[in-house]
């Protein structure tokens, strides 16, 4: 029996952009072993997935799991990290192993110099490059997410249509500012719900606040299941570049993107290869400071924000409205 191990340590969103290489590959080798190993901290986005025989958690140091793959005796390592720590499993483990282009000089050479020599392709099928070797192809049926059984979240406390406005990302430099959050939430036709972290509980209290009508809050209250159930039955989702982006991607939802600091060019941009027509993004384009960063910041390094500050507000009502 052939077993195989994909790393990808972090975070929601690039693991969710793991998933077609999972599902691939199961159907490529249907009576293989697939492991997966990630931090401890989303080994439970992973457990639930069918095409997953085994998820293995990091927790600090790398020896103490190295130690437990060891005992597996791996036949190939699909290593979709491409960090130094991902080298070293690969190493102390002796097994061959394939990776992916991670494009790290042509991203440094669009944030520093502005210069875009990022081939135009998207993450996911760069990732199939770690699979080529093994007759792996891409069925481009998308991304997969699924929700255990047990999570669940009580229709009474929804709206029987609404949209999605996902408050908050990683990096502030990423997200609207309240000001147009609350602005989008009072224009859309439908009542929206407020999805979020317990991180943006308190921007989310001040935005209900100011709209008062038509809008629900789920920031901290429901957890990253129950925000994807939110997702998987909501009209229209608003949402910056996150994780909550890939979520909905993988359940084929109209998407409204918000690019901020980062650019779509990066190549992670909501992945819909059969469904295109689901996903509108939004950007200040020929603003000479951006991409001011490949991740982000917690505020802008020039001090104006206007990839944000001047993205178009009415568009994106027009979009949601539509």
């Amino acid at each position: 029996m052939k077993r195989f191990l994909i790393i990808r340590f972090s975070s929601i969103g690039d693991i969710v952009l793991t998933t077609p290489i999972v599902r691939c590959l199961r159907k490529k080798f249907p009576g293989a072993q697939i492991h997966y190993l990630t931090k401890s901290a989303f080994a439970p986005i992973l457990q639930a997935n069918p095409n997953i025989d085994k998820v293995f958690s990091l927790e600090g140091s790398a020896k103490s799991v190295i130690e437990k793959l060891k005992k597996e005796e791996y036949n190939h390592i699909i290593d979709l990290h491409k960090n130094f720590r991902s080298k070293k499993v690969i190493l102390s483990l002796g097994i061959k192993s394939t990776s992916f282009r991670k494009l790290n000089v042509e991203k440094f050479m669009m944030v520093k110099f502005k210069m875009n020599l990022l081939p135009k392709i998207h993450i996911v099928d760069r990732y199939f490059e770690a699979v080529n070797i093994l007759g792996v192809k891409n069925d481009k049926e998308g991304l997969d997410f699924f929700i255990p059984e047990k999570e669940t979240i009580s229709k009474n406390n929804l709206p029987p249509i609404y949209n999605v406005l996902v408050v908050g990302a990683a990096h502030n430099t990423k997200s609207l500012t309240e000001k147009q959050l609350i602005e989008i939430a009072q224009k859309s036709v439908l009542p929206i719900v407020l999805v979020g972290g317990k991180k943006e509980k308190e921007l989310a209290d001040k935005i209900v606040s100011q709209v008062k009508e038509n809008i629900f809050n789920t920031c901290g209250e429901m957890n990253l299941f129950q925000s994807a159930i939110a997702i998987k039955n909501a009209n229209c989702i608003i949402t910056p570049d996150t994780g909550m982006m890939h979520i909905a991607s993988s359940f084929k939802k109209r998407i409204i993107s918000i690019w901020g600091n980062t650019i779509p060019d990066f190549g992670m941009y909501p992945y819909l290869p059969n469904n295109k027509d689901l996903h509108t993004s939004f950007e200040v384009k020929d603003l000479s400071c951006r991409p001011c960063s490949k991740i982000g910041f917690n505020e802008c390094p020039k001090g104006h924000f206007k990839c944000i500050n001047n993205i178009d507000l009415d568009g994106i009502v027009r979009e949601m409205n539509s």
